[in-house]
């Protein structure tokens, strides 16, 4: 993600004032969703007191939404494949766990708190401006992983496998999108994620939701196939 600027007393640059407005743009969408906000309260947000901002320095309001996905899903995306190169370097992954670590921990790890918030609801009421938004090479950390992940668990046919892979991503982005809240709300403590306790127990329930047996009948197997 490019690194984001703050104000000075200075006049800001052109660089730094669109940092700005994206900035502030990615906390207001994370709060109130994109057709919750105006451009001119991402100008006021940001500084900027021309409320035509946006307009400048991205063009349309949409533009700056898929700069703002692309941002977060490239630092994301770097993470990740960096983790990724370290386990296969090393002759891994050996087991779900070390995959369930690169699927979270990288996410927590973004600079902006605000991302995962935004791009979970993003993904609820624009998914297909999401998918449009983000260009296929940075997206493909996420295949490494399921691909890793359908090696280790055998046990489970392709169908059951991408039944799994469905319902870790709701759980991942959901929870995900529930700590990144809380820990942007300063209001009160939040003792479930102000350690490391609550990711690990996180971990945990998304390797169990992988490599539970399931228990259906032998009819309702050959159904799902």
């Amino acid at each position: 993600m490019a690194r984001l600027y703050f104000a000075t007393e200075e006049a800001p640059t052109r660089s730094t004032a669109a940092e700005l407005i994206k900035r502030a743009a990615l906390r207001l969408f994370a709060e109130k969703g994109v057709d919750g906000v105006t451009v001119r309260e991402i100008a006021a947000a940001a500084g900027q007191k021309n409320h035509g901002a946006v307009g400048y320095y991205f063009g349309s309001k949409e533009a700056l939404v898929r700069e703002v996905v692309m941002d977060g899903a490239v630092a994301l995306e770097r993470l990740r494949n960096e983790a990724l190169d370290g386990l296969e370097s090393r002759g891994g992954p050996t087991c779900i766990r070390e995959i369930v670590d690169v699927l979270v921990l990288p996410a927590t790890e973004l600079r902006d708190e605000y991302y995962i918030s935004f791009i979970t609801l993003f993904a609820m009421t624009h998914r297909d401006l999401m998918l449009d938004a983000i260009d296929p090479a940075w997206n493909r950390a996420y295949g490494r992983c399921l691909d890793h992940l359908r090696r280790l668990l055998p046990q489970l046919s392709p169908t059951l496998q991408n039944q799994r892979f469905v319902l870790m991503g709701a759980y991942l982005n959901a929870v995900l999108s529930a700590r990144a809240r809380a820990l942007a709300d300063h209001s009160r403590d939040h003792p479930m994620w102000s350690g490391s306790h609550g990711l690990e127990h996180f971990a945990q329930t998304i390797v169990a939701m992988l490599e539970v047996p399931l228990d259906l009948s032998a009819e309702a197997l050959a159904e799902i196939g």
